[in-house]
């Protein structure tokens, strides 16, 4: 995946895609701490340039839902949305709301050619109901 994105392939950055991919919608201190668990000592600021590094090269999602820190995942260019708890903050994956990317059809696209569209559903989780 990284040479396929023209990326070096380093340590950090191994382990920082692998903790994005093994726990989506981890936020950047969670994928620090597993990175640290697997490599020992790295420093915070190569966790997020490894981060940014993956964005750029959109082999990883930033998403950050209104009142959340920054969060990360591997699935990209599928257009999916988010539910999100109000309670425990849990961020479950939901595809597309109807049809095909963008899923939605704006009431005024204002000369603009859109291609996403980012939903983001609030409720309660399972858990938080009971």
């Amino acid at each position: 995946m990284l040479r396929g994105a023209s990326l070096r392939v380093t340590r950090p950055r191994v382990a920082v895609l692998a903790a994005v991919h093994e726990h989506p919608h981890a936020d950047t201190h969670s994928l620090i701490a597993r990175v640290r668990g697997e490599l020992g000592e790295v420093s915070q600021q190569a966790v997020y340039d490894v981060l940014q590094a993956l964005t750029d090269a959109a082999l990883v999602r930033r998403i950050q839902p209104p009142g959340s820190v920054a969060r990360y995942e591997t699935r990209i260019g599928d257009n999916h949305h988010h539910l999100v708890c109000r309670s425990c903050g849990t961020i479950e994956d939901v595809d597309c709301a109807v049809g095909a990317a963008p899923c939605l059809t704006a009431s005024d696209v204002h000369g603009f050619v859109i291609d996403e569209a980012e939903v983001i559903y609030h409720g309660l989780c399972p858990t938080c109901q009971s």
